[in-house]
């Protein structure tokens, strides 16, 4: 498109409409009792922990803050005051390829301990997405647009930025939650 076009924000446009596009159609393929069931094994855990490389992480450790936000005992794997995962705890591990050593690593320790496993990846047929108790997939057709549009993992971390959005209402809900009530856990943060 050229430098002309990126002055004029042409490229921007286009890039957000895209971006937006492919979330939603992304999303909109997740079967809902997948949803649920996520859902249900975040609100049964002992405690859920969150896990992500990257810029998956970054998503990760705003999916956390939301949990305990909305009342639920969250810790972000990595952290130094994250204790031992157990038996009767949820992990989320949010991987695009699915395949990073340091998200094989952890879902093996999940599985050894005896805890849940929830898994988004964009590839339903990665390794670790074999290892979940739960694979929420997140996948996009390729196409040629894309890496112009957005490089490397941006459909993917936008996707799972709403996911795990949309997955803190249905939260919320089953547990009565609301604005006020998460205000009140908000970190004090300087």
């Amino acid at each position: 498109m050229g430098t002309d076009a990126a002055a004029n924000g042409l490229v921007f446009s286009h890039a957000q409409k895209y971006i937006g596009e492919q979330v939603s159609l992304a999303l909109d393929r997740i079967d809902p009792t997948v949803i649920a069931r996520a859902v249900e094994i975040l609100l049964k855990a002992g405690a859920v922990f969150v896990y992500g490389a990257g810029r998956s992480g970054i998503i990760g450790r705003a999916f956390a803050m939301r949990l305990v936000q909305v009342g639920l005992t969250a810790y972000v794997i990595g952290e130094s005051v994250t204790p031992i995962v157990r038996s009767g705890d949820a992990v989320f591990i949010l991987s695009g390829r699915g395949e990073s050593y340091s998200s094989i690593q952890a879902a093996n320790i999940v599985r050894r301990e005896g805890a849940q496993l929830i898994v988004v990846t964009a590839r339903p047929t990665s390794k670790l997405a074999h290892v979940g108790t739960l694979l929420i997939p997140v996948d996009f057709p390729e196409d040629p647009a894309r890496p112009e549009l957005a490089p490397l993992g941006t459909l993917f971390e936008s996707a799972s930025l709403r996911l795990t959005d949309a997955l803190i209402a249905d939260v919320m809900a089953a547990r009565g939650e609301n604005e006020s009530s998460m205000r009140r856990r908000h970190a004090i943060i300087i």
